[in-house]
C-alpha cells in the first residue's frame, strides 16, 4: 500500500505524527505537482489538488481497482476493504514490512525544539522502526552529547549511528532508515 498526495514530505510526515503513524509508506506527488496523479486521471490542475480516488495495482502493475469520491467525498471502507482483499487473495501478497540489517546498537541522536531532529524521528515512527533503534537527547542528557562527540567529532543532531558511523541531516537519516525496510515475502 502506498498513499500518494500532492502535500510535501512534511506534511505527510506531520500528518503522520498526527493519527499515531502510518503502516505504509507515503509519496509526495510534490514536484512536478500531480504528475503520478496525473497518470491516473485524477489531478486536478484547475484546483491544484487531487482527486480523491482509490487505485488497487497488482504486483504486476496492473490496475485492478480505481475509484474517486471527488475531492471533498467519503470513500466506503467496506468496499475497499473487499476490493483489497480479492486482490490479495488473488496475489497471495502480504504488506508486512521487516527491519534488514539494522544492528541492536544503531543510536538517533536528536536535540529538543529541532525540527530536523523531529523529521528523523518521525522518519522512524512512520517506518516502524522506533523499537529497534535507541534515542538519546542530547539537550537532555550530556552524556550522550559527549558520545556524540567522541563517535563524530561534532555534537551536530540528528544523527543516526549505525555500525560506529554516523549518519547526518535529516533526509540522508530518513533514507538510511528506508533503505533497512523490505516488505516481508
Amino acid at each position: 500500500m502506498l498513499g500518494v498526495s500532492v502535500d510535501s514530505l512534511h506534511s505527510h510526515a506531520n500528518w503522520g505524527r498526527d493519527i499515531g503513524g502510518v503502516s505504509f509508506p507515503l509519496l509526495a506527488d510534490f514536484h512536478p505537482k500531480g504528475q503520478m496523479a496525473s497518470q491516473y486521471g485524477y489531478y486536478l490542475a484547475d484546483k491544484g489538488i487531487t482527486d480523491r480516488a482509490t487505485v488497487i495495482v497488482d504486483k504486476q502493475g496492473i490496475v485492478r481497482y480505481s475509484a474517486s469520491v471527488g475531492p471533498d467525498g467519503e470513500r466506503d471502507i467496506g468496499e475497499l476493504v473487499a476490493a483489497s482483499e480479492g486482490v490479495q487473495r488473488e496475489q497471495a501478497s502480504s504488506a508486512a514490512v521487516a527491519a534488514v540489517g539494522l544492528p541492536s546498537q544503531t543510536t538517533l541522536y536528536v536535540r529538543s525544539r529541532c525540527g530536523h531532529s523531529q523529521r528523523a524521528l518521525l522518519a522512524l515512527e512512520n517506518l516502524h522502526l522506533r523499537d529497534g533503534v535507541t534515542v538519546s537527547n542530547v539537550s537532555e542528557d550530556a552524556e550522550a552529547e559527549a558520545r556524540l562527540q567522541q563517535l563524530g567529532g561534532k555534537a551536530q543532531a540528528p544523527c543516526l549511528v549505525v555500525d560506529g558511523s554516523p549518519v547526518y541531516e535529516a533526509v540522508e537519516i530518513t533514507r538510511a532508515l528506508a533503505e533497512r525496510v523490505r516488505p516481508l515475502p
